[in-house]
């Protein structure tokens, strides 16, 4: 049984209080059900908002730490770069001074070798002694061991030098890489970050509508609890005043009575004897009370029967519109049509249904299709035409 509206039960409770007790004690249990679901998707909604605040809190303090980190790396960095301009200053002073002093040294042995012998026999002939020339050639020599010496220490600290520069351009290689590695996890929190604002915003979509949703069901559930307790109490009125059933006997459809009822001579009521059946078919049952063939049982038909091939098509009477298109236990799909004035007309055990609730429909408009679904005779169409909520016989009506 699909959802009623409010309207659509007051119009059942016209039709037959019984059969709307009976609907709105199912539409009753259907809606604490709705409740109880939706009690616990808001508490499921709940639940998952708080996670993912605390996960996007979590983010928000990672993101703090990593710029703090990056802050940090940029400072490291500042520093690399600074440190290797000084080398590079440092490297070229040292370049320089060995550059120098290799001139030097090679300008000396050049000097020297250039003299050969005649310039060791002048060291010896312009001494005034021998130990003193003995001392000028070692002198010389120790000069010139001395400026080997030193331009080695020149080619060492150059080396080294380098080697430094090679080490801090590594490092700061390394550094650009780790830079970079944090760039990306920033990016990717951020990201992240992104995603779960998005979802915390639709997680909080979905609660207020639950909780929406849930404030209506629990109105529309207060709304049927009322009515089922005036139904009732209708009912048990009814009861007492009536009386019990004959012993023997069927209970009638609910709300049926074979009383004529007076009906206005306009609109549809202007129609009697010019209508034509809603289906092309036999009529195989009638309005009003019927003795059981077989038992000494009576029972009470509201509408006519009407036997036809499944799948024919089923006719609106005259102009009005569809207040009821759905499945109702025991008639099947089932079509309500207000044709105003207090007229309405009934369609049941249909097959397949063409009109929404809603729809304005003109006489002889196809409503629906002939079927079998809850019917205990096979194909056929069962219908009744309503006055006031009192049943009126139909058969006059149609030529």
């Amino acid at each position: 049984m699909g959802h009623f509206t409010a309207k659509v039960l007051l119009v059942l409770a016209l039709l037959s209080p019984a059969l709307c007790r009976a609907g709105a004690n199912e539409e009753l249990q259907n809606i604490k059900k709705q409740i109880k679901e939706k009690n616990r998707l808001i508490t499921k909604t709940q639940k998952v908002e708080t996670k993912v605040s605390g996960e996007l809190v979590q983010i928000q303090k990672s993101l703090a730490e990593k710029q703090s980190s990056l802050t940090a790396l940029g400072r490291d960095l500042a520093g690399v770069e600074k440190g290797i301009d000084r080398t590079h200053e440092e490297i070229e002073r040292e370049r320089q001074e060995a550059e120098r002093k290799k001139a030097q040294i090679n300008r000396r042995m050049a000097a020297l070798y250039k003299g050969g012998d005649t310039g060791n026999l002048r060291v010896f002939f312009s001494s005034e002694s021998f130990p003193q020339m003995s001392e000028n050639l070692r002198y010389m020599r120790g000069i010139l061991e001395n400026d080997k010496k030193l331009f080695q220490q020149y080619n060492e600290n150059l080396e080294r030098l380098n080697k430094l520069k090679e080490r801090l351009e590594q490092e700061a290689v390394k550094k650009e890489g780790l830079r970079r590695s944090i760039e990306a996890k920033k990016r990717e929190i951020e990201q992240e970050k992104s995603r779960k604002a998005t979802y915390l915003v639709k997680v909080r979509q979905d609660k207020q509508s639950y909780l929406a949703s849930l404030k209506e069901l629990q109105a529309n559930a207060s709304r049927l609890q009322s009515m089922i307790q005036r139904l009732e109490a209708k009912s048990r009125k009814a009861y007492s005043s009536k009386g019990r059933p004959a012993k023997g006997s069927e209970p009638a459809r609910p709300g049926v009575t074979a009383k004529a009822t007076p009906v206005p001579n306009q609109g549809l009521g202007a129609q009697k004897g010019r209508l034509s059946l809603p289906v092309r078919g036999t009529i195989v049952d009638r309005f009003g009370r019927h003795k059981h063939p077989e038992f000494d049982s009576f029972t009470v038909s509201n509408g006519i029967s009407v036997a036809a091939p499944a799948g024919s098509a089923i006719h609106a009477i005259y102009d009005g519109e569809v207040i009821f298109a759905d499945y109702f236990k025991g008639y099947g799909n089932m079509i309500i049509v207000d044709h105003g004035d207090g007229f309405f007309s009934l369609y049941a055990h249909a097959s397949s249904i063409a009109k929404r609730v809603g729809a304005k429909v003109s006489k002889n408009d196809v409503l629906a299709s002939v079927g079998d679904l809850d019917s205990t005779k096979g194909p056929m169409l069962y219908f009744e035409i309503r006055y006031q909520g009192k049943p009126v016989d139909p058969s006059p009506w149609f030529r």
